[in-house]
């Protein structure tokens, strides 16, 4: 870690290796990252804290997180939606659960430069991606599953959706440094933005009471530009409690930190990083005292709930510190106007 990367560490509120020692305390030998001790362990969170070991410098400790996933997939391309202690409890093949690892194999790839590493993991990306395409609907968006006896299910949800329009965008970029071509996947990703975009009574309407149905369509770069502006100021009030953070559903007293580090993260990447940082401010006195931070709390009585210290939420938490204080150079992951800059959907 070079020298001007050690002075921004210094001088943050946030005490980067405190919260990544939590991942690596709670990662198991074979790689697999549980929510917490003990817990579950779920595909899509548990790329979401190998980020956050990324970003930290545990970067060998990342690299056996995305190894361990690719142990385990199917020959489809997919994941069961849960594991305890590397066993399925729960057989559902999700497809933003599964494509969640090119966002985490591009996010490496941008801190390590690994081309070996990239060249590696690309079946296994390449797989993650088709099963999920597989799942489109003619209208664009993707359906979020299939069950556990292998039949899909013809619903379709727009946090989901947005989540797998970014991972597309990521697995085209690594397609793109391995000289490859996937025009199919270009196709797909265009049509799911423009469901994004213009359809969203193609989405299971009883999750827009849930704050990532507000933000992910900003955080995925779905919408850009006037649109991602008016997507967050339409609905600030209904998800925000000033000075303490996102609600995770709109009619429930919980602020949670994941949802909020990743409002953090939608209003970087959408140019807003003033703001993203006053809200990301709010967050640092909700920690315990190892300084690794609390999944939520409710108010007005601030009760810690739950009490367990949870892997991805601080793998978040990395991620909304490295977006707006350029830590490595993937800083920039979500950023609208980096993706922008690559053309990867002209």
């Amino acid at each position: 870690m070079d020298r001007e990367v050690s002075r921004k560490k210094q001088s943050l509120a946030i005490d980067l290796d405190a919260v990544a020692a939590l991942i690596v305390k709670t990662q198991k030998s074979s790689g697999e990252i549980p929510w917490n001790i003990g817990g579950k362990t779920d595909p899509w969170d548990h790329v979401e804290a190998a980020m956050g070991l990324a970003i930290a410098g545990y970067v060998d400790e990342a690299r056996a997180a995305y190894e361990w996933l690719a142990g385990i997939q199917h020959e489809d391309g997919s994941w069961y939606a849960a594991y305890q202690d590397g066993a399925p409890i729960d057989k559902t093949r999700d497809t933003n659960m599964t494509t969640y690892i090119a966002v985490g194999v591009f996010h490496h790839y941008l801190i390590t430069r690994d081309d070996r590493f990239l060249q590696s993991m690309w079946p296994v990306v390449e797989g993650a991606i088709n099963f999920a395409v597989s799942l489109q609907a003619p209208s664009g968006e993707i359906y979020w599953a299939k069950s556990p006896d292998l039949q899909v299910d013809p619903m379709a949800l727009l946090t989901g959706s947005s989540s797998i329009f970014m991972s597309i965008k990521c697995a085209l970029a690594i397609a793109r440094q391995l000289g490859i071509e996937r025009p199919e996947w270009k196709d797909a990703a265009l049509k799911l933005q423009k469901a994004i975009e213009h359809g969203y009574h193609l989405f299971n309407i009883t999750k827009s009471h849930y704050s990532m149905d507000w933000f992910y369509p900003v955080l995925s770069g779905a919408l850009t530009g006037e649109a991602a502006r008016k997507r967050i100021d339409q609905y600030w009030k209904r998800f925000i409690v000033e000075g303490m953070g996102v609600l995770c559903v709109s009619n429930r007293p919980w602020v949670t930190i994941a949802e909020t580090s990743e409002l953090v993260l939608a209003l970087a990447a959408s140019g807003n990083a003033k703001v993203a940082e006053i809200v990301f401010n709010w967050l640092h006195e909700r920690k315990f005292e190892d300084a690794s931070y609390w999944c939520g709390f409710t108010f007005p009585d601030m009760v810690i709930w739950p009490e367990e210290k949870i892997t991805w939420t601080n793998g978040v938490v990395l991620m909304a510190a490295d977006a707006l204080y350029h830590l490595t150079d993937a800083s920039r992951l979500f950023n609208h106007e980096f993706w922008r800059e690559t053309d990867i959907l002209k």
